[in-house]
Parts: C-alpha cells; structure tokens; sequence
C-alpha cells in the first residue's frame, strides 16, 4: 500500500529566504501525524506545498501515489486542507456555507446534501448550521471550517495549526473529533507549535527546525532516545557563562550526569541529562554547596518532545519562537503571502 503522504528532498526558497532546506517523511494510511517545530521552521510552507498551494522549487510529493506536481488536479481530490486563517463568510449560515463549498467541489446535490448532514453530525454543529457564521464562537468557527475541510471525503485532512487561539475547551473538542476521525480511517497530517498537543495526537512526529526534519519516530521513542529524566538547574535568574561553565564542569563528574547543556537565551542555565534516581537533586545541591555556587533555582521532570528539541538544537521550542520573532522580515513574509 502507497503511504498516504510521500515528501522527499522538499525544497522551497522565496527570494534569498530558504523556507524548506531538505523536508522528508512518509505518512501511513489512518494515523495522525504530527509536525512539530516553531514559527518559521517550514512547517506550513510543506503543507502549502502538498495541497498545491505553492510550487516546490525540488522535491517529490505523493498523495496515495498520486504525485502533486505532475497531476495537481487528482491529488487535491484526495486532500482536505484547513489552514490556520479560518475561512468562513460571515454573512453565510454554516449550511449555506457547506453548501458554497460542496459547489466548489462539483458534488452532486444528493451527495452534498447526504455529506453536509454527515460533517455537521461529526462536528456537532447541528443546532448551529442555520445561524449566520458572523454570531459563531472561535471554537464554533474552527469546527466549521473542519466541516468544510471533510465535506469531499478526502483520503488525507491536512491541519495547519488547527487550535491556535483557541480556549482550552475547545481545543479538546477538536482533539476528540481527530480522534474519531483516525478511528474511521482518515489520515490526519497537522502541525503545531504546541507540545501537548502532537504529544496527545500524534502516533508519529516529524520534528522541524530552519527547514530540516531533525527528527522523526512515535513521541514515545523520541523521548526514549533523549534517554533518562531532566533536571533544569539555574545557578542565578541570569548567571555568567564563566559561572554556568564552572557547575557544569562540576556536575559532568557526577556518576549519574549522562549529558549537560548550558541555555544561553534562558539566562545560562543548565539543562541535564540523568539517570533515574531519588538522591540526583540532593547530590548537585550538595556538589554546588561544597563549590560555594548558589542555586536559583532546580527542577526534575520525565523527558519531553521539547527535550527532543533541546538535545538535537541546543535550545528550546520557546527559544525558537522567540529568536524566529526577533529575527521576522516582514519583507520576507509579504512576498511569501503573495506567492
């Protein structure tokens, strides 16, 4: 069986910007797959890519075997696509809407009234489909645009940061409906800056960074490979490196340290690798002590795909966004938009 998603050796530049360096991975029939990375990472520009949204510049793109770039028209059949902008009319109730949107998608009147009342069941949005999408909530908004995004059946849902601003609440009804979605055999390839979420969705995730898979497997053996518990030590709020260098030279002796990293954009502090065990915050406390280093302030946690992130980049996904946000051309990000 043709993987339900093929990207290989993508490659997308806008003007001197190098969006997409090297994106590869297959995605399985009937699983959720996650990419994670943060803004800027080239994340919705592979996706612009697989719906056929912007032309590649290298790189294969498959949809159920069907290539993207030498048969465009029979690949978009088989996609959904919901980007992060919801698109909705608000002059249009949400079955008017449905309706737009199955005329787009030439279906015949028997089958779009059938898959309009299937979408509008799926979602829940039954009470709300003859009120005009003007008076809907976000959470409301963004399940419509779901709706429309499944109205054609498509083999794959591609999402594009599909909770962003939304409430809590509303992100786990959207999680529940992915759920369902995969349960019945859609495959569901979506992206997100968010942790919590690819780690409660995905079965498998392919981990983005300026333009590079760095990462790929299930968030379980991601995190395996990360290896042992964290322990975020900050010798002050804003320690010199000369100080933060000295408590890691000091903590790279201990038996049980298998790896440390200093953060530089969190003010020098020590990120750790260690083997499970109860004394580990006992014995750096002590270490430090004897070295007369103060402590600001330590933590122990399980691994995380932010973990992931760290041990393959060397800084976080928070550190990411914010260095993506100080570095933002604006010239770049129009000429993209327009593209």
């Amino acid at each position: 069986m043709a993987p339900a998603v093929l990207i290989q050796n993508l490659q997308k530049c806008y003007g001197t910007v190098e969006a997409v360096k090297d994106v590869s991975f297959e995605v399985e029939p009937g699983e959720i797959f996650g990419l994670l990375g943060p803004n800027g990472a080239g994340k919705t520009t592979t996706l612009r890519a697989l719906c056929t949204l912007t032309t590649p510049d290298a790189g294969k793109i498959e949809v159920s075997g069907v290539s993207v770039l030498d048969n465009p028209r029979l690949a978009r059949q088989k996609l959904g696509y919901v980007a992060q902008e919801v698109a909705i009319d608000k002059v249009l109730t949400g079955r008017e809407l449905l309706q737009l949107q199955a005329a787009l998608y030439h279906l015949p009147g028997a089958v779009a009234k059938q898959r309009i009342q299937t979408v509008l069941d799926l979602l829940s949005l039954q009470e709300y489909a003859d009120k005009k999408t003007g008076t809907y909530s976000g959470g409301l908004r963004k399940r419509l645009d779901l709706a429309a995004g499944l109205l054609h059946a498509p083999d794959v849902l591609v999402l594009d940061e599909p909770t962003v601003g939304l409430d809590i609440e509303s992100r786990f009804v959207v999680w529940e409906f992915l759920r369902k979605l995969r349960a019945s055999g859609t495959t569901v390839l979506i992206t997100s800056h968010y942790l919590e979420e690819i780690d409660a969705l995905a079965d498998r995730v392919a981990i983005i960074d300026r333009g590079i898979v760095i990462a790929t497997g299930t968030p379980s053996q991601l995190k395996d490979r990360v290896g042992g518990d964290r322990i975020t030590l900050r010798i002050r709020e804003f320690s010199p490196l000369e100080e933060a260098e000295t408590a890691k030279n000091l903590l790279q002796a201990l038996p049980f340290v298998q790896e440390i990293i200093i953060n530089s954009a969190q003010g020098n502090s020590l990120n750790l690798v260690v083997t499970p065990q109860s004394d580990a915050l006992i014995t750096i406390q002590q270490t430090l002590n004897h070295a007369s280093l103060p402590i600001f302030g330590i933590a122990q946690s399980r691994p995380s795909l932010d973990d992931v992130y760290l041990a393959a980049t060397g800084r976080t996904l928070m550190d990411a966004e914010l260095a993506a946000v100080a570095n933002r051309d604006p010239k770049a990000e129009k000429k993209q938009n327009m593209r």
